[in-house]
């Protein structure tokens, strides 16, 4: 029962009872003894009658056992309410009936609100009580995501200063809003949002897209986006342009439904291999933006204990629209926004879909949390493996290097010298890769790459030749440094001594090596090594529309496939068993013909 609904009650009650206290009242009962017809009653005598009748009603209907304070308070009450002989009757016992209403309420911690929004409020403060010494449960607390440090602008002011970063967003926001609406437009004020900063000229958002939770298991919350009616209206329209490469029709999807999201990620892929890396970044911040607009009102992702399976087609486009924002503020030199944005990509599905785990430990490095990179190494899954990695194992080593020098003392771990002759024994082919790649032009090299350890290493595996490989495309950038040089050249330098003196070490992280990635398969083959690069490759225009379909798609289709898809081919004559929809809106097209013109065509490629 609502606090509304009881006062009306009670005052229902009070009426009847002042009317009639016979009525209401016990037998047996002190108000009912009192109260008689009599016309000589005084005011004050009725006044003590009607704040019994208030009493006794609010005793029945919650008939709770009271404490010593609740009756300490309930006299001082009444002892407050004897005093004041001067104001009216009803009036006084209404004031008083809310009063013991209210007190009573808040003895009982009645909760007036809603089942949803007790059920919101619950799982809030459950996820805000953390005791000390404790991690929260089903998360690693080397996961939670800053908030502060998760947006680039912030980390932008930091460097340059504010009055440079805010005099070149409004110079880029007022171009980008002529060239997209032809003039000038009155802008609005979007709701805020924690990913990316929306720019005023951007369109309202409209909830096409929604969330809704699927259940709880494990302390985690599992999430999974929903499309309206008229984003599949839109989804079939995009299909149908995607399947004639058709980037008109696609621009068309968006003048219609400007935050359809697969349509933003298609122009976000057109821009950056056309080299307009500004507007491919402004296209995935729209999607964030509306993809976080969706949010459910318990999805809170920066806690780490909410999970959106990438196995859910729908959930997909966050995964590819955070990942390509990472690498966006990791362009713009923005390294720690970059890895508060790791920690979320990663934190979202513990299966890691995308590869956040193998490009997480470069932006630590470059942003220079080096300590967290330790912790998270040792707290990250159920057992302390991740140094078998090649990523881990190198960068770990550079992590304890630069604390070496920060600190300027002995650290009672491993120092950096043993992790990289560790690293180097465990995973020698990568050095032969980072002097090419980075490269190191030194003569020492080639005198080094000359013994046998490391000119004819093999990785071991294609997993693991895979691993390496990634690596190398990701962190070469940070074996520039002179003096990661020379950790580097002196480790290896070690390593070869030591082979020389005792020859079965070798053998030995040989076979640590191939028991971890022991897989005849490559376990990461859906990771594109190309992903981890910090080079976009530039294409021609007319090369362009092969890549609607996504890079992964036209990586796996063959070089025939891809010359025919690239041509305009007239759809097959029969319709039958086809989406009416994609049928109409192929109709509309000049190009396309059905009937008689089909069988010209195929007599003349006869």
């Amino acid at each position: 029962m609502s606090g509304r609904l009881l006062r009306k009650v009670l005052k229902e009650q009070e009426q009847s009872s002042i009317s009639d206290p016979t009525a209401e009242s016990e037998p047996d009962s002190p108000a009912a003894a009192a109260a008689t017809p009599s016309t000589s009653s005084t005011t004050e005598t009725a006044k003590k009658d009607e704040e019994e009748i208030v009493e006794k009603v609010i005793e029945q209907e919650y008939p709770v056992v009271k404490n010593n304070s609740d009756v300490t308070t309930a006299s001082n009450r009444k002892s407050k309410k004897k005093k004041k002989k001067n104001k009216d009757c009803l009036t006084s016992t209404k004031v008083k009936a809310e009063k013991s209403i209210d007190s009573v309420l808040a003895d009982l911690s009645f909760n007036t609100k809603s089942s949803q929004e007790v059920e919101i409020e619950n799982s809030r403060a459950q996820k805000n009580e953390v005791q000390p010494g404790k991690k929260k449960q089903g998360v690693k607390s080397v996961l939670l995501v800053d908030p502060k440090h998760l947006k680039a602008e912030n980390e932008l002011r930091k460097i340059f200063g504010s009055k440079v970063v805010n005099s070149f967003e409004n110079n880029h926001s007022a171009g980008t809003s002529r060239q997209m609406h032809g003039g000038r437009r009155i802008g609005h004020n979007p709701r805020k949002t924690i990913l990316v900063s929306p720019a005023n000229f951007w369109p309202r958002w409209d909830g096409s897209i929604s969330m809704e939770m699927l259940e709880i298991k494990n302390g985690l919350h599992y999430f999974r986006y929903v499309h309206s009616a008229s984003y599949q209206h839109a989804q079939q329209a995009f299909e149908a342009a995607k399947a004639i490469n058709d980037i008109n029709a696609i621009a068309s999807i968006l003048a219609h439904y400007p935050y359809h999201i697969e349509s933003l990620l298609t122009f976000a892929e057109l821009y950056k291999y056309s080299g307009e890396h500004q507007a491919s970044a402004d296209a995935i911040s729209k999607c964030l933006f509306a993809l976080e607009c969706a949010w459910h009102p318990m999805f809170t992702p920066l806690q780490g204990n909410c999970q959106l399976k990438y196995t859910h087609e729908t959930n997909k486009p966050l995964f590819t629209a955070l990942f390509s924002h990472m690498k966006n503020m990791d362009r713009r030199g923005c390294h720690r926004s970059a890895l508060e944005v790791c920690k979320l990509l990663l934190s979202l599905d513990l299966d890691d879909p995308k590869g956040a785990l193998f490009c997480i430990d470069y932006f630590s490095l470059r942003a220079q949390e080096y300590k967290w990179l330790e912790q998270f190494t040792e707290e990250y899954g159920s057992d302390t493996s991740l140094w078998l990695f090649p990523n881990f194992s190198y960068s770990l080593a550079v992590a304890r290097f630069h604390l070496e020098r920060e600190t300027a003392m002995e650290i009672e771990k491993s120092s950096s010298i043993d992790l990289m002759k560790q690293a180097l024994m465990l995973h020698p082919s990568v050095l032969q890769k980072l002097v090419e790649k980075a490269p190191l032009k030194d003569s020492v090299w080639t005198q080094i790459l000359k013994n046998s350890l490391f000119g004819s290493a093999k990785a071991g595996g294609p997993t693991l030749e895979h691993l390496i490989n990634m690596y190398v495309q990701r962190n070469y950038l940070i074996w520039r440094f002179p003096e990661l040089q020379g950790l580097l050249k002196d480790a290896a330098l070690l390593v070869i001594e030591s082979s020389k003196q005792n020859s079965s070490e070798a053998k030995d992280w040989a076979c640590v090596r191939k028991e971890a990635f022991s897989s005849e398969k490559n376990e990461y083959s859906h990771l594109l090594v190309s992903d981890f690069s910090d080079t976009t490759p530039s294409l021609p225009p007319e090369e362009l529309q092969q890549f609607m379909a996504g890079p992964q798609m036209v990586h796996e289709m063959h070089a025939d496939d891809i010359g025919a898809a690239a041509g305009r081919v007239p759809p097959p004559r029969e319709v039958e068993g086809r989406n009416a929809a994609i049928v109409f809106l192929e109709s509309l097209l000049p190009w396309i013909h059905y009937g008689d013109d089909r069988d010209e065509h195929d007599q003349n490629v006869n």
